[in-house]
């Protein structure tokens, strides 16, 4: 597509300026600096560069009151800040991992897909392992803001008509089984398939073959498998292709899938049979929702796109007060009454994220 540069060039250029702002503390010392000959440039590939992402909220650290024990709020705390370091380079998610987090980095990947011939889809595993209790941590890398290949698999394959379907388990979003690992008129085969034009291994094959031997160390190691946006679709997905290939060791030691902002990914049929599959296993699945949230409104749930979400969906307004939801409000996002609501929404949001570190404590400040 003719946009990919041109989105690419404007996000790198933004995302220089403000590591270099950051990196010398304010436009004046920048200036200075400058004319002192001393300012500090950005690296990408430093564990002192973040995306644009990060530097919407800067917040690393993860809540010291949330223990292993604590069951689901552990799980879902770990995963969210996984979920939100995803997007960072290699040197900086190690960094976090290994010197704030006190765990251990397993790794950074990218990973090919057959149909747009490059490597579109990133992931990292983190390991908080001690005597007592040992979780590897899959977090998938979702939509980052000026990458015109992530926004393809969202949006281009939202609109195409076509699915992938899988024998007995329903119609499933084209676009994500592709970043996720489809082989190109192969599909799904239990095994890996060579091909000399591949430059990076296929997300699946590489991630479940990773679990395995990691699994194999331990029987008491588990599993959880998080992603935000697109790597949310990605993260409940891949436990999709596991029950296709009925991989029991791995859906055995699976303990939970946690999603943020995820956008739907299959048809109603699809939804009955991971729901009936995962609590068969005992496997939990949250699916979190911010307030107005556009993309876990599509792909549109109607009677032409037939997509459907499933799974607990946890749904937190503007004030963060949260609840279980059966459907989300305004499903499909676009509705001419609920306009002006969004945009007087928008504004609320806009004045409590300045406000906020004052009415709840220095540690909730954002950006």
């Amino acid at each position: 597509m003719f946009t990919f540069k041109p989105m690419s060039l404007m996000g790198s250029v933004i995302e220089m300026w403000l590591n270099l702002l950051s990196l010398n503390h304010n436009f004046f010392m920048l200036i200075m600096n400058l004319v002192r000959g001393k300012a500090v440039m950005p690296d990408k590939d430093s564990a002192t560069f973040i995306s644009f992402i990060w530097n919407m909220d800067k917040r690393i650290k993860l809540d010291s009151d949330i223990k292993p024990g604590d069951g689901c709020r552990y799980y879902s705390t770990l995963s969210m800040m996984a979920s939100k370091a995803s997007y960072e380079n290699r040197a900086y998610i190690e960094n976090i991992v290994k010197d704030h987090w006190k765990m251990e980095y397993l790794g950074f990947y990218d990973y090919w897909n057959d149909y747009q011939e490059k490597a579109t889809t990133q992931l990292f595993f983190l390991r908080d392992r001690s005597d007592d209790h040992d979780t590897i941590v899959v977090a998938f890398r979702g939509t980052e803001p000026f990458n015109a290949d992530a926004w393809c698999s969202d949006l281009y394959y939202s609109n195409d008509p076509s699915w992938y379907e899988l024998p007995d388990m329903g119609k499933i979003h084209g676009g994500f089984m592709k970043a996720l690992g489809l082989q190109k008129n192969v599909g799904w085969p239990l095994e890996y398939k060579e091909n000399k034009n591949r430059k990076e291994p296929l997300a699946y094959y590489h991630i479940r073959d990773k679990l395995k031997a990691l699994l194999s160390e331990s029987e008491k190691t588990k599993y959880i498998v998080t992603g935000h946006s697109l790597g949310g679709a990605l993260a409940i997905l891949f436990p999709a292709i596991l029950f296709f290939h009925e991989e029991k060791l791995l859906l055995k030691r699976l303990e939970g899938i946690y999603t943020y902002g995820q956008p739907r990914v299959g048809d109603e049929k699809f939804g009955k049979y991971m729901e009936k599959k995962l609590e068969e296993r005992k496997s939990r699945y949250f699916r979190v929702v911010y307030s107005n949230d556009m993309v876990p409104r599509l792909p549109y749930d109607d009677k032409d796109l037939l997509f459907k979400h499933f799974g607990t969906c946890l749904y937190y307004n503007r004030h963060y007060q949260g609840k279980v939801v059966p459907e989300l409000p305004n499903k499909n996002y676009f509705s001419t009454l609920l306009a002006i609501p969004m945009m007087i929404n928008a504004v609320f949001e806009l004045i409590r994220s300045f406000s906020i570190c004052y009415s709840k404590g220095p540690e909730y400040k954002e950006g």
